[in-house]
């Protein structure tokens, strides 16, 4: 996989400022790199200031946070690469926006031999999310994918053995229902919404865009098939009958956690934090040791028996941006910034799972997270959302319409969403 030059036009018009737009003072002193990350819990800025030692001089890498809201981060960056600030060497780029930076040449180029060394020993998962038009725009750094959580005592109750091979959605719901619990599922309107959308359909075996590299006024949804009706009959029987409790409306990731953890928990669909998060509360006298024992792990459910299962991708990937005075030392940076060492650690430490498979086998790693190998098989499987420039109005026409749970129909939902979104990116209707 390769970078080509891309010098296409922003898909979108933004008014920015060319004030912006800022180079580093010279402090006569090795060149200073700036690493626009994600929050996080001190992983990032650790690794900056461990490869700054490493470089020896050849450059210093200085961290700027972005805001903690993902949508934020995009829309920040965007506005200033528009603006061609060349201050922006490194940034840390969730997969769904690397398509828009890409598409107008925001990214620099990244060298064959860089892409070469990179993109060795990399899940699947992450080397799609880092891709754009068949070739590797960005430095695959961490991914995330969902596991499915279960209460051990709950299954067994059920019938249900998660740990002994791949279970469908429809047994969930059974087994759940069976035993009066709740099926754990993000059904907020937001992007935790897509995120379960878009596993749905690909796990169906289909895609919620055709054809991601057309043009606005030419993309083609997948949603009207036999995969999203799938998709919408899972999601829409889950929130008719009550399956996903309560407040299935405004479950985000954190509050359905919690209701897995209590009384009324059973199966949850969820990242990898599940697991440090309770042992955390465990540690700190929050839980019962025996909460922690009575929770397993397995790879997220199939929609079709015997047919894998495509989990949500997650994560981050390292962009090089295309204004900086530096792209060759950043793209040294990214290197560093990216080793299995580094990766392993930021994994043991911050709780975020390598791209890089070799980590997978450093012992912090498996102390610390003992499903390490069905996070690494999940990442093998996992399917990022869809990969388009316009990536920000289908999720969001997503959101609009298949929101709540409770009212998604197989037979309407579908071709609602295709029409509200086909006609934003015409121009046709606004969101």
């Amino acid at each position: 996989m390769r970078r080509r030059s891309n010098t296409l036009a922003l898909g979108f018009a933004l008014a920015v400022s060319a004030a912006l737009a800022a180079c580093s003072p010279d402090t006569g002193g090795p060149p200073r790199l700036t690493w626009y990350i994600n929050p996080d819990d001190g992983g990032q800025a650790a690794i900056a200031e461990r490869c700054t030692q490493e470089a020896g001089g050849e450059y210093v890498i200085e961290t700027s946070l972005l805001p903690r809201d993902a949508s934020s981060q995009r829309e920040q960056l965007a506005r200033r690469l528009a603006a061609r600030d060349s201050s922006i060497d490194l940034m840390s780029l969730d997969p769904p926006f690397i398509p828009e930076l890409a598409e107008p040449g925001f990214l620099a180029p990244m060298p064959d031999d860089v892409a070469d060394r990179v993109s060795q020993d990399i899940v699947q998962g992450a080397l799609d999310g880092a891709t754009w038009k068949d070739e590797l725009v960005a430095v695959p750094f961490w991914a995330n994918t969902q596991l499915l959580w279960y209460r051990k005592s709950v299954a067994q109750a059920a019938g249900l053995d998660p740990a002994a091979g791949p279970v469908t959605w429809d047994q969930l719901m059974e087994a759940a229902a069976s035993q009066d619990k709740y099926l754990g599922v993000q059904g907020i309107k937001s992007e935790s919404l897509t995120v379960w959308i878009n596993a749905l359909v690909a796990s169906a075996g289909g895609q919620v865009i055709e054809d991601p590299e057309a043009t606005a006024d030419e993309v083609t949804l997948g949603l009207e098939s036999e995969a999203g009706q799938e998709a919408a009959r899972i999601m829409g029987k889950i929130g008719r009958e009550g399956l996903g409790g309560p407040g299935l409306p405004t479950a985000d990731e954190n509050a359905t956690l919690t209701v897995f953890r209590g009384d009324r928990g059973s199966f949850m669909v969820n990242w990898p934090f599940v697991w440090s998060a309770t042992r955390t509360g465990v540690e700190e006298g929050t839980f019962d040791q025996a909460l922690l024992d009575d929770i397993g792990w397995a790879l997220y459910p199939q929609v079709t028996e015997g047919e894998e299962a495509s989990p949500p991708l997650g994560g981050i990937s390292i962009g090089v941006g295309a204004f900086s005075p530096d792209v060759d030392l950043a793209y040294a940076a990214a290197e560093c910034i990216v080793t299995p060492e580094n990766q392993a650690e930021y994994f043991a430490t911050n709780g975020n799972p390598p791209s890089n498979t070799q980590a997978y086998d450093d012992p912090a790693v498996l102390e610390a997270f003992p499903m390490a190998d069905v996070i690494r098989q999940s990442l093998e499987q996992a399917v990022p959302r869809p990969q388009t420039p316009y990536y920000n109005e289908v999720s969001t026409g997503l959101q609009e319409t298949w929101h709540p749970a409770a009212s998604v129909d197989p037979e309407s939902t579908p071709q609602k969403a295709t029409d509200l979104i086909t006609a934003v990116l015409r121009g046709e209707q606004l969101l």
